[in-house]
């Protein structure tokens, strides 16, 4: 047995005396890993012309495996470079030679050498004789879980994913030794293949005080799961590479009855596992949900979506990218629930530095974190902690409540809803002929929305626009059962300092459709509850969307005669559109609104009319199509 306590994961020499009585001492497991290798054994099965050039090879420290196949050259595998050992084919004898040394082959044709913890893979042929083999070299590496132990010692369910290789059962090996000898629970492991704790009866001393079950077939992992939590009383179970959904469903089994479970997977990210329709159910499942008109419109989604079906079996999930670059999901059911709403998650990424400490970031360091949702109980806490960035109008400090007349008169929902619009004053009102005389919520909710917000944009010292209560550009917006499609169109041909999220608590207003905020009482409460603002359209098309962004954004100048974009109002944006387009403008511009005179247009196909309605509604005028097909063609009105 070869011990030796290095800052490489590789890097291996002749052991002491001393570090061979403090094989159970670690004292520093952050920088250091004490590295347990059996390799004299492994060669020892070897032929021996192979067995004495491996055991003077200069990189057999960092021996990953050896491959022998029947009739090829034998083969010697280290990271990143394969090596030829001999310039002869392997031979039957050779294979037979191989095999006499090893344990017996089980169901999942894997076998091992007792009391270590290399693996012996066979390749057979129909006929069942074997004709290949794969000798794994096993290491037990202490000290290789320092970057996830605070995680292990919460006692939450654990799940590691990664791909072959990358030390999975490495690491489960080793917080099954940290949590039988160090935190002193009850460790039962199930070993199917004996690659834990090693070929044989009695186990490796990798796994500390941990006990082992042995399973007879592969294919009866699940019972022996379930058995071990009724016989033999554990507090924690470790499981690797749960690979079948009866497996997936005994490890339900067992987390529901509050033992906790630390378990592998194939799969690179938990994605992998999402899209895994026989493990989908350690991460909690997946089922297709039909959502309510309100909700679909809320969430701007479909009606038809994915949602998870049941709390994860595992309440972490650790994606070993690397040996030493390791990316923790610290609440699965909140990253499945991200990626199923299309979002994209920001986990922690923990690695190991040149100097063995351990660094945590974030996968997007520049993405903003999730906000605090305190209960609704506490007012104060909302208001503290309703935005996460730095800036945006609640923080500015420009606001100012509304008297207690006021509240009176306007009713307690729609004086709020002034309070979030900043609408003017009641002398300002009436000075406009608007008489309220108690108006009922929804009348009054219509009355407040139809104000428009007419103030100049402010400067700071620098020049810098900031909104009208002082928030920094760009502007969140929410939208409401609005086209997300023609928002981007009109965001990016008029390069608006305006950015759409699909979260209500990262808005800075809410733009809604008028007929159906009306009767959506559920958004106008959350608007409230968060302080955010709503503006409302009239319809879905350019000019609407257009006139309510500048709104927000204080553009809306009365005089200013800016030129018309008319690639906003084009769909497809090819010639025949910006000729239609273009010729109505022409129509607008020098002959309806200067003579005052109505203009008929060249016959169009519907689609080419509708845009052409949509820009004269940019200049406030109206339009009506009249004819047959396919000689139906436009009207410009003038004002």
């Amino acid at each position: 047995m070869t011990l030796n306590a290095a800052n490489s994961f590789d890097e291996l020499d002749e052991p002491s005396e001393a570090e061979q009585t403090t094989t159970n001492q670690e004292e520093n497991l952050t920088s250091d890993f004490l590295v347990t290798d059996d390799l004299d054994e492994l060669l020892e099965i070897l032929p021996d012309d192979l067995c004495e050039q491996l055991k003077q090879h200069p990189k057999r420290q960092k021996l990953v495996e050896i491959v022998l196949d029947l009739g090829r050259l034998p083969e010697a595998r280290f990271p990143g470079e394969t090596e030829y050992l001999a310039t002869t084919p392997v031979s039957r004898a050779e294979l037979d030679h191989c095999i006499e040394r090893v344990g017996l082959f089980s169901g999942d044709n894997r076998a091992g050498i007792e009391r270590t913890l290399h693996r012996i893979s066979a390749m057979r042929n129909r006929g069942g004789e074997v004709i290949g083999l794969t000798c794994r070299v096993g290491r037990a590496i202490f000290g290789t879980i320092s970057m996830i132990r605070d995680l292990v010692e919460t006692g939450r369910s654990i799940l590691m994913l990664g791909r072959p290789g990358v030390g999975k059962t490495t690491a489960l090996r080793e917080i099954a030794r940290v949590l039988a000898d160090d935190l002193g629970k009850r460790v039962v492991i199930i070993d199917t293949s004996n690659e834990i704790a090693g070929d044989g009866d009695i186990p490796h001393p990798a796994i500390g005080r941990a006990r082992r079950m042995q399973v007879a077939r592969p294919e009866l992992q699940h019972q022996v799961m379930i058995e071990a939590v009724e016989n033999h009383m554990p507090e924690v179970i470790v499981i690797d590479e749960i690979g079948t959904e009866l497996e997936a469903l005994a490890a339900r089994t067992i987390a529901e009855r509050g033992v906790q479970l630390v378990g592998t997977a194939h799969g690179n990210r938990i994605e992998n596992l999402i899209k895994n329709p026989t493990l989908s159910d350690l991460v909690g499942g997946i089922q297709s949900v039909t959502l309510g008109d309100d909700e679909a419109r809320r969430r701007g989604s479909q009606k038809s979506v994915l949602e998870r079906k049941a709390p994860p079996t595992f309440d972490i999930a650790v994606e070993m990218l690397e040996q030493k670059k390791w990316v923790i999901h610290e609440d699965v059911s909140e990253t499945v629930d991200s990626l199923l709403r299309g979002r994209q998650p920001n986990p922690q990424v923990r690695a190991v530095d040149e100097k063995g400490k351990t660094v945590i970031t974030h996968e997007f360091p520049d993405a903003p974190h999730p906000p605090n949702r305190p209960s609704s109980t506490s007012t104060a806490a909302l208001q503290s902690n309703s935005r996460s960035r730095n800036g945006g109008w609640r923080t500015s400090g420009q606001m100012t409540p509304l008297s207690s007349y006021r509240r009176n008169d306007l009713g307690t929902e729609a004086a709020s809803q002034a309070f979030f619009d900043r609408q003017p004053d009641l002398s300002e009102i009436s000075a406009r002929g608007r008489a309220f005389n108690r108006p009922s919520e929804l009348q009054q909710f219509d009355q407040l929305l139809n104000d428009s917000l007419n103030f100049t944009p402010q400067f700071d010292e620098v020049g810098v626009t900031r909104g009208a209560n002082g928030e920094d550009l760009p502007l969140h917006v929410y939208p409401y059962a609005v086209s997300r499609h023609q928002l981007d169109q009109v965001i990016r041909a008029l390069n608006l300092p305006v950015t759409l999220t699909k979260d209500i608590d990262d808005a800075d207003a809410v733009l809604a459709l008028r007929s159906h905020l009306k009767n959506h009482s559920k958004l106008r409460h959350l608007a409230q509850n968060r302080q955010v603002p709503i503006h409302a359209v009239k319809s879905n098309s350019v000019p609407q969307i257009i006139r309510a962004l500048q709104r927000m954004l204080h553009m809306d100048v009365a005089g200013e005669d800016e030129p018309i974009n008319i690639s906003l109002f084009s769909r497809n944006g090819d010639d025949n559109e910006i000729e239609a387009l273009e010729e109505a403008r022409l129509a607008v511009e020098q002959i309806v609104i200067p003579k005052g005179q109505p203009v008929e247009l060249l016959p169009r196909s519907p689609q080419v009319r509708k845009m052409q309605h949509e820009l004269v509604e940019h200049y406030r005028l109206k339009s009506s199509s009249f004819g047959e097909e396919p000689n139906r063609r436009l009207r410009i009105y003038p004002a």
